[in-house]
């Protein structure tokens, strides 16, 4: 019996070809969730994994599935994360976690090695949550964190329903989002941020997921006349609204690391150059990993744009997208992917990630850990988004050791 070899060049090819699936001018991908470039790299995805002799099945919400049987049956150790993307997405971000899946795969077939467990790989629906919100959707109502029914009914940016896209595209499986429940769940990640390169750090050993919070606020006010109408009399929307955007930032500047803030969309109506606006809508993403302290920037952001409000005269609504307490991964399979590294002669350093994951939806019910490998520059959600080439097999070798030990030979 030889050794199982995990295949750089393989996965790179991998990586290139399901990168053709929604190409951009320039590099990266839009493969946004459900969409005609998502079904092609669905496609792709389910024929790579027939050729590799795995089972493949499709859950009610669109996950994909491909299973390598064991020597026993029951529950198998789980690889999985995601291929839809961001509108200007890169080649990495959540598809290097399924292609490094397959090559596992490929890597114990060439060996001709059977395993005590089964090994699944899994893709799941709308990671990035960027079509259909919130984000980590198909893992959240695989683990049951979300409702099938209401995620099936959600409307997308678009104005497109998810489960009537499933079913266009051809992905509205009859598989129950229970039929997998895994011993351990494993997911390889490019980082998307600049420690591992900042401190020369090859592998990232992810401790956890800082907790997310997404809001839309919607500002009501006056449309008026720009020229005619006196300060003092204006109910802008618009300035509430940026008030709003500015306490975000404040309130991630003066709570301090890990607490961070973005305002990711911003929009006026009518948005005409001389009228003052009428309405105004942002939503605000907050993180943190203390889950006390993500309660706190909530509720002075909240209490701040009541008070913005009323000081102009405009009304204000919240409408919650998503939220997610911190989670924290397995503690002895950290260890072993600490371990792992260092047997293979790599710097490893525990950290937690600042973005979400699937694996976040997995850690409250099975052993769960990630594996983080450096993103040149800190660049993620970019087209010009990289990992260079040993690193990516670096981590891919490390991903390989740690399924083995859980997977039993």
């Amino acid at each position: 019996m030889n050794k199982p070899v995990f295949n750089g060049e393989r996965l790179l090819d991998r990586l290139k070809r399901l990168g053709e699936k929604g190409a951009l001018h320039g590099g990266g991908v839009c493969r946004l969730a459900l969409t005609d470039a998502d079904k092609a790299g669905r496609d792709l995805l389910v024929r790579w994994m027939k050729e590799l002799g795995l089972e493949v099945s499709i859950d009610k919400i669109g996950n994909i599935w491909g299973i390598r049987e064991g020597i026993e049956d029951g529950p198998p150790v789980m690889i999985g994360s995601h291929i839809d993307s961001v509108a200007t997405g890169g080649l990495y971000d959540g598809v290097l976690g399924v292609m490094a899946g397959l090559e596992v795969v490929a890597a114990l077939n060439d060996a001709d090695l059977r395993t005590q467990k089964p090994l699944a790989v899994g893709a799941f629906t709308n990671e990035e949550g960027a079509r259909f919100a919130p984000d980590m959707l198909g893992s959240g109502v695989h683990q049951g964190a979300l409702d099938l029914d209401e995620c099936l009914a959600t409307v997308g940016i678009d104005g497109t329903v998810l489960g009537e896209e499933l079913e266009r595209i051809g992905y509205a499986g009859n598989v129950s989002v229970k039929n997998l429940t895994p011993a351990a769940f494993l997911e390889y990640h490019v980082e998307q941020g600049p420690v591992l390169e900042q401190e020369g750090i090859q592998i990232g050993a992810v401790t956890g997921v800082q907790g997310i919070s997404w809001t839309e606020y919607t500002v009501t006010g006056q449309s008026n006349h720009a020229g005619t109408t006196p300060m003092a009399m204006r109910h802008d929307a618009g300035v509430v609204a940026a008030r709003i955007a500015c306490e975000a930032r404040a309130i991630a500047d003066e709570f301090g690391p890990p607490q961070v803030s973005t305002v990711g969309t911003f929009e006026l109506n009518p948005n005409l150059v001389n009228v003052v606006p009428l309405e105004a809508k942002l939503t605000v993403d907050l993180r943190n990993t203390d889950n006390d302290k993500l309660i706190a920037a909530e509720t002075r952001l909240a209490e701040a744009a009541a008070r913005f409000a009323r000081d102009e005269g405009c009304k204000v609504e919240a409408r919650t997208l998503a939220r997610f307490d911190p989670v924290e991964f397995d503690d002895a399979l950290v260890s072993r992917i600490e371990q792992a590294a260092r047997d293979l002669g790599h710097s490893v350093r525990r950290m937690p990630s600042g973005a979400g994951h699937d694996a976040q939806m997995f850690a409250p019910n099975c052993p769960t850990a990630m594996v983080f490998v450096p993103s040149a520059g800190g660049l993620s959600h970019n087209i010009a988004e990289h990992t260079e080439p040993d690193d990516l097999t670096a981590g891919g070798r490390i991903l390989l050791n740690v399924a083995l030990e859980l997977l039993g030979e």
